[in-house]
This record gives C-alpha cells, sequence and structure tokens, in this order.
C-alpha cells in the first residue's frame, strides 16, 4: 500500500467522520453546524459528508455539478457553480459562477460570472465580475463593476467603478469611475468625476482635475477655463 493510497483512505475516514464535530444546536440555520477535510461528490448534499451545505471545508471540496458550503479554506471546486456563503481562502473553479457571500482570498476563475457581496483580495478571472472591493488582478472578458478597485483590471468591453479607482483600469471599450487614482487605459472613452493621474483614449473626460493629465483626441475637463483640447489636456 503506497503512501498516496494511504493519505486518500485517511481523507476519506476523517470526511466520514466529520460528522462528529457537529454543533448540536439547530436554531440558526445559517450557520455551520461542524467541518470536514474533503467533500466529494455529485451536487450538494448529494456528496460525502452528507448535507455539505451546513458545513465548513478546511481542504478540498470537489462536486461534478455544484458545490455550497459556508465557508471553505483550500480549494473549491464544481463542475456549473460554486457557492460559499460566508469566507472563502484558497481556489475557487465554478464552470459557469462563483458566488462569496463575504470576502474571498486567492484565485477565483469561472466561465461566466464572478459575483461576491463583500471585498475580494487576490486573482479573478471570468467572463464578467460583480463585486464590493476589488485588491489585486482582476481580469474578465466582457466586464467588471464594483464599489471599489485597488490594483490592476482588465476588461474586454468595460470597468465600472462606483467609488474610487486605485491603480489601473483597462478595458477595450470604456472606463468609469467616480474618482479615478491613477491610469484609465481605453480604446474609445475614458470617464470620471475627480481626475488623479492619466487617462488615455479616443475620447476622455473629467469634471475635475487637481491633479493629472489626459492623452486623446478629444480631452475634456470641466473645471479648466479652456474646458476642450486635442491630443494633450492637464491641469493648468
Amino acid at each position: 500500500m503506497n503512501q498516496t493510497f494511504k493519505f486518500a483512505l485517511a481523507a476519506l475516514a476523517l470526511a466520514a467522520l466529520a460528522p462528529a464535530n457537529a454543533q448540536q444546536s439547530e436554531t440558526n440555520p445559517s450557520e455551520p453546524v461542524g467541518w470536514t477535510p474533503v467533500a466529494i461528490g455529485l451536487a450538494t448534499p448529494v456528496q460525502l459528508p452528507w448535507g455539505l451545505n451546513r458545513w465548513d471545508v478546511y481542504g478540498i471540496d470537489v462536486n461534478l455539478f455544484y458545490s455550497d458550503a459556508p465557508n471553505v479554506a483550500g480549494i473549491d471546486v464544481g463542475g456549473l457553480a460554486t457557492v460559499v456563503r460566508q469566507e472563502m481562502m484558497g481556489i475557487q473553479v465554478g464552470g459557469l459562477f462563483n458566488f462569496n457571500g463575504e470576502n474571498a482570498y486567492g484565485l477565483r476563475a469561472t466561465l461566466g460570472l464572478n459575483l461576491a457581496r463583500r471585498s475580494v483580495y487576490g486573482m479573478s478571472a471570468g467572463l464578467i465580475s460583480f463585486s464590493d472591493d476589488i485588491c489585486g488582478f482582476d481580469v474578465h472578458f466582457l466586464g467588471a463593476a464594483q464599489h471599489n478597485i485597488t490594483g490592476l483590471q482588465v476588461s474586454g468591453l468595460a470597468n465600472v467603478t462606483e467609488t474610487q479607482s486605485y491603480g489601473c483600469t483597462i478595458a477595450g471599450i470604456t472606463n468609469l469611475a467616480r474618482i479615478s487614482y491613477g491610469l484609465q487605459l481605453a480604446l474609445i472613452y475614458n470617464m470620471t468625476d475627480e481626475l488623479h493621474g492619466a487617462q488615455i483614449g479616443l475620447v476622455n473626460y473629467a469634471d475635475y482635475c487637481p491633479n493629472g493629465f489626459q492623452i486623446g483626441l478629444v480631452n475634456i475637463i470641466m473645471s479648466n477655463k479652456v474646458k476642450v483640447l486635442p491630443f494633450v489636456n492637464g491641469y493648468f
């Protein structure tokens, strides 16, 4: 019996015994009742151990179709979707959908939608993204929308930041942010209420630019005396 086979048997044994860690209280159905190091199955709750949507996973969670757990620390893989209703730390891979109810730390990847209600620290990749805050590297084929971003964001069509953008946002069509600190780079249009940094695109727009500049065919800073300039505009 080799070491790999021994490890696999030990992991499955721990998963089978994980119910011994369960709390008996059912007063709050959204809270976890225990934890398991391994979860394997078709779709939650059809997996080992049974009823995983009430169990934290500290280790490996792999389901052919769909996984659902309160907290995950480790690797979480779902053929179609993954749902972590509280905190995720590690690697999360869902075929079409990843969801995080609280903060996510690490790597999230999908061919579809990355959705997070709170902050994401690390790297996210997919078709489209909606998050509260992004801190790290974010790349999506169509676009991304968030309250705040700190880091590098690359999207095929558009990046939309409701509040503040720190770092660099790159888009095939447009970058939109209320306040931009750093660089907005787009083929067509960059827009911000307040520019602290640079905009590079065909058309650039800022209501106010206390420090920074624009490079493009049409550059607009509404607070300047000369509001529209070709090629280069900036704080005067």
